[in-house]
């Protein structure tokens, strides 16, 4: 029997998701904390942890960092709420396996541990073209005739890819530098694809046919850094029980990735130039250079040069690797893909769940066409995964989908300035109308349905799409609130 760690500070949450759990053939542990968790860990060897993003003392985040250093093999699936997507799609870049939004789908969740305990876990590829043509047969693609969106197999099999307009200039510009040795920063949002760029450009390069090994330097301590990229000997320091072969030193001849490279610490930085200038590593407690023939490519989801001038990372490092960039925009800059998107995840999702369903009404795509995608392709596959298993008929319906992307455009959100890549968003309060007792005064007792329905979106606001502060702040619990929302959303779509 497959054992399964739940951990949650919610304690009816763990009861509600071990009793579930059990009944479908699992073995089941719950934690009520992340010390309690940790603990248990050791002993207990899981197959599969369901961790809350937001735990007691220590989040969800530092959790999966820890879980991973014990059994790197274990698939960790991320639970949150909907206001913390962004940051889920990060803890993504970190390890996890998926992530699942409350209120929770028993469906979906079934299906994610099934699929998460059959496939050994990967960090999961984005999308990129296959400029050569060819179409991987075990790929469906929706039948658009246009051949300008002819989509075709990504390089992997796994996924597809649009060429769009915007992104004609990225595989131009691949084919252009993959044949050099140019150092490349590769500049866009978690989830626009920045390794699949990396490692296409790998692919076309003459080192293809050596190492490609991918660093995320996010997820790299301050105190392991060092060891991780260049190495260590023998008791180098606490904990050194072996010899150690850093990333460097495995991609010799080949391709060095290190995703978000401002995240390292500036005592790296300075190793790292060395490294770069001198051509040559040296384990930590080493005595003995290591000569290197590697090629550098960088991510990050803010400008290097921004970054430098603050301090945050170190200008001479950053002309080191500025010999090409490559900028990739997100999902929401290039509308034309998200159909062509949406339309193969909806295929491949039919094929899991043997289903037939044939596409999407014309509410949903309009809601998709103006969502702003802030996950980009791996919140539209979710999203699309999850409206898929709560569809029974011909075409997936706008009250399948999750309430704030279904009223998106009801909740007065504004963008602020891009002055980074990443997104940021900033509440408007609407003000409540004079014949309405004010928010913070009243509960939902009594209220019509009209003004009950705004009355939660108002809370949504106010609380920024924390359902447990919105139902606190409305004086119910938040069992409650997830009934009203999918009540209300049953309601406007009959």
């Amino acid at each position: 029997m497959q054992k399964i760690l739940v951990i949650d500070d919610d304690r009816d949450m763990c009861l509600l998701l071990k009793k579930f759990l059990v009944n479908h053939g699992f073995n089941v542990s719950v934690a009520y904390s992340s010390k309690q968790a940790l603990e248990i860990l050791e002993v207990l060897k899981p197959d599969l942890v369901l961790c809350d993003f937001r735990l007691d003392i220590i989040d969800g985040k530092t959790v999966l960092l820890k879980i991973k250093q014990i059994f790197p093999s274990v698939p960790v699936i991320i639970i949150t709420g909907y206001q913390d997507i962004k940051i889920a799609v990060e803890v993504m870049k970190l390890g996890a396996y998926d992530y699942i939004t409350k209120p929770i789908i028993p469906g979906e969740m079934i299906l994610t541990i099934t699929n998460a305990l059959k496939q050994q876990v990967t960090k999961p590829v984005h999308i990129i073209d296959n400029p050569s043509g060819e179409n991987n047969q075990a790929e469906k693609n929706d039948g658009d005739s246009d051949a300008e969106q002819q989509p075709v197999a990504a390089s992997d099999g796994q996924y597809i890819f649009q060429q769009s307009r915007a992104l004609t200039q990225i595989i131009d510009e691949i084919s252009r530098v993959a044949p050099t040795n140019y150092s490349v920063i590769i500049y866009g949002e978690s989830g626009s694809g920045k390794e699949v760029i990396a490692q296409e450009i790998h692919k076309k390069s003459n080192r293809s046919s050596k190492p490609f090994v991918a660093i995320d330097c996010g997820a790299l301590s301050k105190e392991l850094a060092g060891s991780e990229l260049f190495g260590h000997e023998k008791g180098a320091f606490t904990g050194a029980m072996t010899q150690k072969t850093g990333s460097f030193e495995l991609a010799n001849g080949g391709t060095v990735f290190l995703d978000e490279i401002a995240n390292l610490s500036y005592d790296i930085q300075i190793s790292l130039l060395r490294v770069i200038q001198e051509r040559k590593v040296r384990r930590v407690g080493g005595v003995k250079d290591i000569d290197l023939d590697v090629r550098i490519i960088v991510a990050s989801n803010e400008k290097l040069w921004e970054a430098s001038k603050k301090g945050k990372f170190r200008e001479d490092l950053f002309h080191r690797f500025n010999e090409f960039s490559v900028n990739i925009p997100p999902l929401r800059e290039r509308k034309e893909d998200i159909m062509i998107f949406a339309k193969h995840f909806l295929n491949v999702t039919n094929s899991e769940l043997n289903k037939t369903i044939k596409g999407f009404s014309s509410e949903v795509e309009e809601i998709f066409l103006n969502y702003m995608w802030y996950g980009n392709l791996r919140e539209l596959k979710n999203v699309t995964k999850r409206a898929a298993l709560l569809t029974d008929g011909d075409y997936i319906e706008d009250r399948a989908l999750p309430f704030e992307i279904s009223n998106f455009q009801k909740l007065l959100f504004e963008k602020t300035p891009a002055t980074t890549s990443l997104v940021k968003w900033e509440v408007t309060k609407p003000a409540i109308p004079e014949s309405r007792t004010m928010l913070n005064e009243t509960t939902l007792k009594g209220v019509s349905i009209d003004a009950e329905y705004e009355m939660i979106l108002e809370a949504l606001k106010q609380t920024n799409f924390n359902k447990s502060k919105a139902a606190r702040f409305l004086h119910i619990d938040r069992k409650t609130l997830y009934n009203k929302m999918k009540q209300y959303q049953q309601f406007n779509n009959h």
